[in-house]
């Protein structure tokens, strides 16, 4: 498993986001505090709270192409 912090601040880029993320067979999660969302869904994103920095886990040992691919919202 792998895990980022990301941001993502406005509905373009979480469209963008879900896009990306759907490209990819990986699992992917989205957690702010106690509640953890489906990465590819754009519907689950938006329920989150956008304002705080959101963590990206991702099941697979191997996600590099992914976390290439998702770099400008990647944060610290």
């Amino acid at each position: 498993m792998k895990a980022v912090n990301i941001k993502l601040s406005l509905a373009e880029n979480v469209k963008t986001f879900v896009n990306i993320a759907n490209r990819y067979p990986y699992d992917i999660d989205l957690r702010v505090g106690r509640h953890v969302v489906d990465g590819k869904s754009i519907l689950g994103i938006f329920s989150l709270d956008l304002s705080k920095p959101i963590t990206l886990e991702v099941y697979a040992d191997n996600c590099e192409d992914l976390m290439e691919e998702i770099k400008p919202f990647i944060i610290g």
